[in-house]
């Protein structure tokens, strides 16, 4: 089985009360096979050399957030650990000269298991987490084409970021709904052309073409997770590329993809 790359739009703790979204990424992972396991590079997880999660026993997820109501740090997932991902991932970065380093201590952050709860609530896919050791558009472009033979195993790859990410735009008393601001709009629309176009060059030099792309992305943590995503796709051939969930929520795209 092959299995498709991801990129998705993760959201912060409180996706999980937003029914409209939580059904999207629902029906999203309802529409392909089961993966055999899950690679997750989350926007919340820079380390340099390139970092693994717990592979040896199960450790508390991360809540790398701050100021929310207690309950959000009650949730609990814990899905089966991945050694063996682990060995493949060592052994095709090893195999470019990345060194990969183990962290036993550190549980999945909100960007892997916030979407992941919604997605496979049973806890059943072995996930690994990995970390970005740079923002570096090229550098993940190449780090994701040599990660494309997972998808051969069944290893759903998944960048999980946010396609806008400005949270001076975030207005709580405005409601999840309120029309987007015209900067994450106008992005939103071009990141759908360019990332369904799989235009390599244009992505990969966002800040210098893409109109609002400084608004849109002050900091570009939460874009990096799809250079990922396009090089594991671009390496392997996955041609189709489809915009698997669309719309705003308090101003930020959640537009998200599916490259198979």
């Amino acid at each position: 089985m092959t299995a498709p790359v991801l990129y998705l739009s993760h959201g912060a703790p409180p996706l999980a009360d937003d029914a409209r979204w939580t059904q999207q990424l629902a029906d999203w992972s309802s529409s392909f096979t089961k993966p055999t396991s899950i690679l997750m590079i989350s926007a919340h997880w820079e380390d340099v050399p390139v970092t693994v999660s717990p592979t040896q026993r199960q450790v508390p997820l991360t809540y790398d957030f701050y100021g929310f109501p207690q309950h959000y740090y009650e949730v609990e997932y814990a899905p089966p650990l991945a050694p063996a991902l682990a060995d493949e991932v060592t052994g095709l970065l090893g195999g470019r000269g990345l060194e990969v380093r183990r962290d036993e201590t550190r549980g999945l952050d909100h960007g892997a298991y916030v979407p992941l709860v919604e997605m496979y609530p049973d806890a059943d896919v072995p996930v690994l987490q990995m970390s970005m050791p740079t923002l570096d558009p090229t550098t993940l472009f190449e780090i994701g084409r040599t990660l494309a033979p997972l998808r051969d195993q069944g290893t759903l790859v998944v960048g999980s970021g946010f396609t806008t990410h400005n949270l001076r735009w975030f207005n709580p008393r405005a409601g999840a709904d309120a029309p987007p601001p015209a900067a994450s709009a106008e992005f939103d629309h071009w990141a759908q052309e360019a990332v369904e176009a799989q235009d390599v060059d244009a992505l990969v030099n966002m800040l210098d073409v893409a109109p609002a792309a400084h608004e849109a992305h002050p900091r570009t943590e939460h874009w990096a997770p799809l250079y990922l995503a396009l090089g594991a796709a671009h390496a392997s051939g996955a041609t189709d590329v489809e915009s698997t969930v669309d719309g705003f929520w308090y101003g930020l795209s959640k537009r998200s993809f599916t490259f198979s």
